[in-house]
């Protein structure tokens, strides 16, 4: 029976992020957003100016939060239902959690110029998103949504999402003034970019590994990271030694986890790493990545011909995956 260990280092870690997570999102629509009128992205806009609306029409106070909760209750059961895992929980979690604290919480501005509210909610808010993602979760609602579209279809729904945040903008614009609309915009820009400053998993990098004990680091990287390697026969100009040199395009997500495994093999490898502009072919996303782990099991590899036959091994367990999906 397989023994069951749990990284509780990284279990404390990834409880850390979340409430770190929670507490900036918290900050961004208590303290700049709600209280200025700026609206964020996706579902939380939405509650946003449920929340307004409301009051206005029907003089019932409702908190963004009870709107966020509502959102995500039947979003999180669809996507447990459909996909499950760790991001779904951790996802559906985080939201219910950032609901009931931005309703317990006092709703006080920080700064009443709109400008700033929209820099700085925006800021905040995509601060909490990249370290959600960062970590392996994120903070609900469209997240959840793109996930099961992506697993059951295999296409995104950034159009749904853009058009969505373009709802939010004509509606804020409409009833509540177009200089709301326009911060808005601001705030959503702002917190693409905290996004892509902290979650860098889309960003791809070359490694060039030069060791001189190639077959053990090829083995040491494809027991934890499902990466093609291409070995390039090497010969060290000053020492005369041959050696391996191992090609391989990988997220920067995994960068830190490819350089333990390669100094911890071999701790005189020398790494190169070059920035990817694009890449053609197949590229495993961390979702297929985990389906072949799950599949694959990679011989011990002590000779080029072996690491051939073990790329050969999961290209073929890699076409019976996409088979069994179209079935």
């Amino acid at each position: 029976m397989k023994k069951f260990t749990i990284n509780w280092r990284k279990v404390l870690l990834i409880a850390v992020v979340f409430l770190a997570s929670t507490a900036v999102q918290v900050l961004a629509l208590n303290a700049f957003l709600i209280p200025n009128k700026v609206f964020s992205s996706g579902f939380n806009g939405i509650a946003q100016l449920l929340s307004i609306f409301f009051v206005q029409l029907f003089h019932i106070n409702m908190q963004t939060g009870t709107f966020i909760m509502i959102f995500n209750i039947p979003i999180g059961i669809i996507g447990w239902k459909l996909i499950g895992g760790k991001f779904t929980i951790l996802s559906f979690l985080n939201s219910i959690v950032v609901s009931v604290v931005q309703i317990v919480a006092p709703t006080q501005a920080l700064t009443t110029d709109p400008l700033l509210a929209s820099l700085f909610g925006g800021l905040l808010l995509g601060v909490s998103i990249g370290l959600a993602m960062r970590y392996g979760f994120s903070t609900g609602g469209m997240d959840i949504i793109a996930l099961v579209v992506q697993k059951r279809t295999g296409k995104s729904i950034g159009v749904l999402m853009n058009g969505i945040n373009f709802v939010v903008v004509i509606v804020a614009g409409a009833f509540i003034g177009w200089q709301n609309a326009l911060f808005t915009l601001i705030g959503i820009y702002a917190t693409g970019r905290a996004v892509d400053a902290l979650y860098t998993g889309y960003q791809k990098l070359t490694a060039l590994i030069v060791t001189s004990n190639g077959d053990e680091v090829v083995e040491a990287l494809h027991r934890d990271l499902i990466r093609g390697i291409t070995i390039l026969p090497s010969r060290g100009a000053y020492t005369k030694r041959d050696s391996m040199t191992l090609m391989m395009v990988l997220s920067r997500y995994e960068l830190v986890e490819m350089q333990e495994i390669v100094h911890r093999t071999d701790p005189k490898a020398f790494i190169n790493l070059l920035s990817t502009v694009s890449v053609s072919g197949e590229f495993f996303d961390a979702d297929r990545q985990l389906q072949m782990r799950r599949a694959v099991t990679v011989p011990k590899l002590e000779t080029v011909t072996a690491q051939i036959e073990a790329e050969q091994q999961l290209e073929s367990q890699l076409d019976k995956l996409e088979a069994d999906d179209n079935k």
